[in-house]
């Protein structure tokens, strides 16, 4: 395989999702990986330690996972796009340091490529109950973008576009895969280079004189300088003001974390990202995303042979969560059929969005494998009596 001058291998190849997932950090000019080996994520961690040299990358196997967050966090902030990659105990580990990127307003992004758990659990097989530790996984208060994609082609796309967002909203972007995605082979489709769109780094035109780290738009959002090229900067996980020098009162706070928080929601629309499947007219819609969502396809398929009005609703952004288009659907169908690799996590989002206007049912898998598509069929049939 060869790639074009920008490190883009354009064409068709099969690849599985782990390897798409590094060829779509590549694309989108990711030039720093720090990770630590783990299973079933590792691909991605191998991947790229082959194909950065070809492109002027780094990447870094760390001591740890709580390491590689934290090198991640300084190397964006020295003016590199970065990403970190793991699995399950990995992702818990990187924790703290996800906040400390949440707190600094760090662009970077990070891969979690999910398995049974909890602790080691299954390191082998799938899983999908990381998605409530993506969205309130460290302490404290901040908001946080995650994706899902359900194949290699948008683990190719979803990377780039996490970055994109990444960089738009000065926050570390989520890329929640699974085992099975991870792992399946399936033809991957890259265009050249001068046809994927990317976000640029937020760069600041103020002279260095005028300049706060921490200063914001009217889309909340700072603009960021690279670390030596001669301004003035200070970055800290603690409470702090525009300047970056921390404040230790109750009203810095709630400037601060408001704005951390509300960057994120009041972009909630347009941050809405879903495919719609069969859609039209229906009484009863099935919930799903990742691995879980192509399950759901044979059971939605026999359920609509049956005449039942069944569709398919797959949140490829999970958070924010799409509540507007939730609340839409509850005042028009019976009945919500939520299909994930856990035992209920998006459920109880879907659950508080329906607010009792619509009736909603769980079909929970504990992992190691994906659902029998009976059992959701089964679930439909129970939702239109």
């Amino acid at each position: 395989m060869k790639a074009d001058p920008k490190g883009v291998l354009t064409g068709e190849h099969y690849l599985d999702g782990d390897h798409a997932c590094s060829e779509g950090a590549i694309a989108a000019g990711c030039r720093f990986v720090a990770g630590y080996p783990i299973t079933p994520s590792t691909e991605v961690a191998e991947r790229i330690s082959e194909r950065f040299p070809e492109v002027g990358g780094i990447f870094i196997q760390m001591e740890d996972e709580l390491g590689s967050m934290a090198a991640v966090v300084g190397a964006a902030w020295g003016g590199v796009k970065s990403m970190t990659v793991t699995s399950g105990p990995g992702f818990s580990l990187m924790m703290e340091n996800i906040g400390l990127a949440a707190m600094l307003e760090t662009p970077c992004v990070v891969i979690n490529v999910q398995r049974g758990g909890p602790s080691t659990g299954l390191p082998t097989l799938p899983g999908q109950a990381d998605m409530m530790q993506a969205r309130w996984g460290s302490h404290g208060d901040y908001e946080i973008i995650a994706l899902s994609p359900n194949s290699p082609q948008e683990c190719f796309e979803l990377l780039i576009k996490a970055f994109n967002l990444s960089e738009k909203y000065r926050t570390p972007v989520m890329v929640m895969t699974d085992e099975c995605v991870g792992h399946m082979t399936e033809k991957v489709v890259i265009p050249k280079a001068d046809e994927i769109e990317l976000y640029p780094r937020r760069y600041t035109k103020l002279p260095p004189d005028q300049y706060l780290p921490f200063k914001a738009g009217k889309d909340l959002v700072p603009e960021m300088v690279k670390a030596g090229d001669g301004y003035k900067i200070h970055i800290t996980g603690l409470t702090h003001d525009e300047k970056g020098y921390p404040v230790m009162n109750w009203q810095a706070q709630e400037k601060l974390v408001r704005r951390l928080v509300e960057k994120i929601r009041r972009h909630a629309d347009e941050l809405q990202d879903l495919e719609e499947m069969e859609m039209e007219n229906v009484e009863v819609v099935i919930f799903s995303y990742g691995i879980s969502s192509r399950v759901s396809i044979p059971a939605l398929q026999k359920a609509r042979r049956e005449g039942i009005k069944v569709g398919l609703l797959r949140p490829i952004i999970v958070w924010p969560f799409p509540e507007k288009r939730v609340r839409q659907l509850a005042n028009k169908v019976k009945a919500f059929v939520v299909v994930e690799m856990n035992y209920g996590q998006l459920f109880y989002e879907v659950q508080r969005c329906v607010a009792g206007k619509a009736k909603t049912f769980l079909v929970p898998h504990g992992g190691g494998w994906v659902h029998d598509p009976e059992d959701i069929y089964n679930a439909i049939k129970e939702a239109v009596k």
